[in-house]
C-alpha cells in the first residue's frame, strides 16, 4: 500500500484559517460507508442521524498553550519550543527551533525569566528534553506566556484561545485539539442527551504525531508516536452497554476512535484502563468497537486519511473528498465535518 494512494488535490484557499462564529454551523458531508453515497447537511443536523441508545464517544483532552518563545541565556538568540510530552514533573520532551542553538546545557529564558529551561539531552528525532524552573504553578505561567500550538497550515493569529478547544475539554495535556469536537456547542450536546443518546468521555492527549507527515513510501513502514489515554469505568460501561443492546458506538474524532480501539479486547469489550497507544489504523484493519465516526477533512497522504479509509474504503473516501473540494467545503482543523455511518 503506497502513501501516494492517499493523495488528493486541494486548492490552498479551501484550508480554513479561522473558526466559524457558530461552531455548529459548519457544513456536514454524510457518507454511507457501505454504498459510498453522500448527502450535504449542516453540522447541527447530526442529531437527526443519532438514535436513542447510541453511544457518542468524546475525547475530553484539553490543549495546553504549548508554544513558548524565549531567548538563549547570554546571547539573547531567539528560540521557539513546543511542549510535546511531560516526562516527569518539570521535565518535558519538546520540539525546538532552531535546534542547533539548543545543545545540552543550554539555558533558555521565557517571559524575561518568569520561566527558565535547561536542555538536558537530545532524544529521538532531534527532540530535546528540557527541565523547567519557576516560582508558582507551571500551568498558570504557561497560560500567561504560552500560545496555542496551531497546525502549520493555519497562518492566521487566533483571537480567542478557547476556539481551539472543545466545549467539553477537561484534562490538560494535548499539543493539538481533537478537532472533530470543535463543532459541538453545549446546546447541541444537551439536545443529543435529551434524545436518549448516551455520551461517554474518554481522554487521549494528542501529540505531535498529528502534524507529522508520512515520510515512507510503504504505508506499513510508518511508525506512529505514542500518546497517553485514559478510559474510566463509567465510559467503559456506557460503550459496552450500547454494543450489548445492538446500538451504535459513534466516535467524535480519530483520537476517540484510536482510544477505544486500542483498549478493546478481542471480543470488542472495554474495561477501565490507561496507558500509551501507538495504534496505526489503515485499510485492512478490522474495527472492534467503532460503528460510525464524526470527523473533519484530513490532509492528503496523512495517517488520519488512512484511518477514515479503513472505515469507509479508500475509493469511497477519495470520491467524497473530491465532491467536498468541488462543493467548496472548508478543510482541516477549523474546517467542515463529515459523518461516516
Amino acid at each position: 500500500m503506497n502513501v501516494k494512494d492517499f493523495y488528493f488535490d486541494l486548492p490552498k484557499e479551501q484550508i480554513a484559517q479561522d473558526p466559524l462564529e457558530d461552531r455548529s454551523a459548519s457544513r456536514l458531508l454524510v457518507l454511507d460507508k457501505e454504498t459510498g453515497k453522500y448527502e450535504h447537511k449542516i453540522f447541527k443536523d447530526i442529531i437527526g442521524y443519532l438514535e436513542p441508545g447510541d453511544c457518542l464517544v468524546l475525547n475530553n483532552t484539553k490543549v495546553i498553550p504549548a508554544r513558548l518563545f524565549g531567548e538563549k541565556e547570554g546571547t539573547q538568540a531567539k528560540i521557539e519550543i513546543l511542549l510535546l510530552k511531560r516526562k516527569e514533573n518539570d521535565v518535558w520532551e519538546t520540539l525546538v527551533k532552531p535546534g542547533k542553538k539548543a545543545k545540552p546545557g543550554t539555558k533558555i529564558l521565557f517571559g524575561g525569566g518568569l520561566l527558565k529551561g535547561e536542555v538536558l539531552e537530545v532524544v529521538e528525532e532531534g527532540n530535546r528534553l528540557i527541565r523547567f524552573q519557576y516560582d508558582g504553578i507551571f500551568e498558570e505561567i504557561l497560560d500567561q506566556l504560552g500560545q496555542m500550538p496551531l497546525p502549520p497550515y493555519i497562518t492566521h493569529q487566533l483571537e480567542d484561545k478557547n476556539r481551539y478547544q472543545t466545549v467539553y475539554a477537561k484534562y490538560d495535556g494535548s499539543a493539538a485539539a481533537p478537532t472533530a469536537g470543535l463543532h459541538f456547542t453545549p446546546a447541541l450536546l444537551e439536545e443529543i442527551r435529551n434524545k436518549g443518546v448516551d455520551i461517554a468521555e474518554v481522554t487521549l492527549h494528542v501529540g505531535l504525531g498529528t502534524f507529522r507527515p508520512v515520510k515512507v513510501e510503504n504505508v506499513t513502514d510508518h511508525h506512529m508516536h505514542s500518546e497517553y489515554f485514559m478510559i474510566n469505568e463509567e465510559a467503559a460501561e456506557k460503550i459496552n452497554r450500547a454494543k450489548e443492546n445492538g446500538k451504535r458506538v459513534i466516535c467524535v474524532g480519530t483520537t476517540s476512535c484510536r482510544t477505544i480501539e486500542s483498549a478493546a479486547d478481542e471480543k470488542g469489550r472495554l474495561k477501565a484502563c490507561s496507558g500509551w497507544t501507538d495504534i496505526f489504523i489503515y485499510p485492512g484493519y478490522r474495527f472492534k468497537i467503532l460503528d460510525a465516526l464524526i470527523t473533519n477533512f484530513h490532509l492528503p497522504e496523512s495517517t488520519l486519511l488512512m484511518l477514515v479509509s479503513a472505515l469507509a474504503g479508500r475509493e469511497h473516501i477519495l470520491a467524497a473528498y473530491e465532491e467536498a473540494v468541488k462543493q467548496g467545503y472548508r478543510f482541516f482543523s477549523f474546517g467542515d465535518a463529515m459523518f461516516i455511518q
